[in-house]
Order: structure tokens, then C-alpha cells, then sequence
């Protein structure tokens, strides 16, 4: 059964819980990684959750803000390790835009020693994707897009498993119109919702090209989304955020409405007709 491992479920300036990340996993148990989180939490989740680096071959970087890429150098330090002991068996392959690539590979350039950055080009490979661009990856059927951000280049990506369930992850800004052939009647799809639309006053979520749970909600019900994930939010309340998430969501999305917090595991079941 394909697998969603949560790894962190916050915005970039969250303290109660980790910035938004998570991992796909397949019947054999690789995992693709989703993004990297700001710090060396990434590694501490990844062990809570049974997760070892040997598992991980695969990672996708969406964009180059701090709070999806600063992770890297700490992904990076662990597999070239696992390398150098021989306890890291094939490559590490990173995907995304070119451009953001550019900055992942500077950045651990910049921070980590020759040691753990000798490897990239060769058991270290940072792979470009284009937009529209389909991909096989860990028996994954994967189509990479851009979601014209109004902030910086940020791609998503719609997954296709083995038994046709789909997952959709459209990054960290609302639903676009531009989108709706990659998200429309999918099984899964994962939308940022930044705070309560009662909240948004103290939050301005629209300032920031963020969207409330209301908005979220309404973008799955009318894009007919099985199951509707809502990731990269505030923490103000963390420990009740299902909760109060859900008593507003449900107002305006009838179908399956999932709030995680970190260290969740969700199953990808097909929804019944």
C-alpha cells in the first residue's frame, strides 16, 4: 500500500512542530521525499517515523525558500556518510527545477566539507525536471508542473501508484485555474491552508499568497477531491488543530477531510464509487 509519511506539517515560522515535508513509500518501502524542512529535524522525524537514510533514494525539491530547502545539507551529510561506511547501497537522486537544484547544490557546497559534497555528479546526482515533464520513479508515474507562483519558480506534481490512486501536491500557494488539469477528480490531492478563515485577521494569510481553511476547502470540493490534506499551516494551536480545522472545513467540503500533524501516516486507499 502506498503510504504518505508526515514528517512536518508547518509554515516557515513554526516552533511547536516542523516546517511542511513528508515522504511516499511503496510496497517494497522506498521512499520519495518531499522536500527537506529547515533543519536537522528532517533526520530526527525520519528516525521517530522507522525511516532510514539507506531507504531513501529519491527527493523532490519544490522551491528555494529556506523552510522546504535548508534541510538538504543534513539529507546530504547522512547518505554521504552512509557512503563512505558502505552502508548506503545505489545513488541519491534529487529532482526538481533546474534552478532551485542550483541553489541546493550551492548551498551544501557553501556549508558541508569536501568529504560529504565529493560525491555529488556520481552516487549524488541532481537530476532537472520541466514543466509537464512525466517521470518513473520507485514505480511511481509522476508528472512534474509549475505552479506559477506569484512569489518564486515553485513546482508540484501529480503521482499516479501502481493500483491508479492519485495524489496531487500543488506546493505551498492556493489552487490556480491553471492547475485544474493535474488536480481535478483526484483521489488525494494536498493544499496549503495557512490558518482558520476566522483567524485571518491575525494571520493576513493573503498577504503572504496563502490561502485559509475555507478557501482550501472549497478549491477541493469544486475540483471534486476525494480526499483533501491541508499542510503548511500557523501553530498557534497545534495540538487542536485537527479539530478546529475540521469544524471550519467541513462547512464547505463534504468528502474525506484530512488535518495531520507530525509523524502521521496516511494510507492511499482508492475511494469507493
Amino acid at each position: 500500500m502506498t503510504k504518505l509519511h508526515i514528517l512536518g506539517t508547518g509554515s516557515a515560522m513554526v516552533t511547536k512542530c516542523y516546517n511542511t515535508c513528508f515522504t511516499i513509500s511503496n510496497l517494497a518501502g522506498e521512499h520519495l521525499l518531499v522536500d527537506t524542512g529547515g533543519g536537522n529535524t528532517l533526520l530526527t522525524n525520519l528516525e521517530k517515523l522507522n525511516i532510514p537514510i539507506s531507504k531513501i533514494h529519491n527527493i523532490f525539491l519544490s522551491h528555494t525558500h529556506n523552510d522546504h530547502i535548508a534541510g538538504i545539507t543534513w539529507i546530504v551529510r547522512a547518505v554521504a556518510q552512509a557512503i563512505n561506511n558502505d552502508k548506503y547501497s545505489g545513488n541519491l537522486n534529487f529532482f526538481g527545477h533546474s534552478d532551485v537544484l542550483s541553489v541546493a547544490k550551492q548551498i551544501c557546497l557553501l556549508m558541508l566539507e569536501n568529504k560529504f559534497t565529493k560525491f555529488f555528479d556520481d552516487r549524488i546526482l541532481f537530476i532537472p525536471v520541466k514543466d509537464n515533464e512525466e517521470k518513473n520513479i520507485i514505480d511511481f508515474n509522476i508528472t512534474f508542473f509549475d505552479i506559477n507562483s506569484a512569489k518564486r519558480l515553485q513546482y508540484g506534481f501529480k503521482l499516479k501508484d501502481s493500483e491508479g490512486i492519485t495524489f496531487t501536491f500543488i506546493g505551498d500557494e492556493p489552487y490556480k485555474e491553471s492547475l485544474k488539469q493535474y488536480c481535478i477528480n483526484s483521489d488525494y490531492m494536498m493544499h496549503e491552508a495557512f490558518c482558520l478563515f476566522e483567524e485571518k485577521h491575525l494571520f493576513n494569510p493573503y498577504e503572504k499568497h496563502h490561502t485559509t481553511v475555507k478557501e482550501a476547502c472549497e478549491n477541493g470540493r469544486n475540483l471534486n477531491i476525494k480526499n483533501l490534506i491541508l499542510i503548511h499551516t500557523e501553530d498557534k494551536n497545534y495540538h487542536c488543530k485537527p479539530e478546529y480545522y475540521c469544524a471550519e472545513g467541513r462547512y464547505f467540503f463534504s468528502d474525506n477531510l484530512i488535518v495531520p500533524t507530525d509523524l502521521e501516516i496516511i494510507d492511499l486507499v482508492k475511494a469507493e464509487d
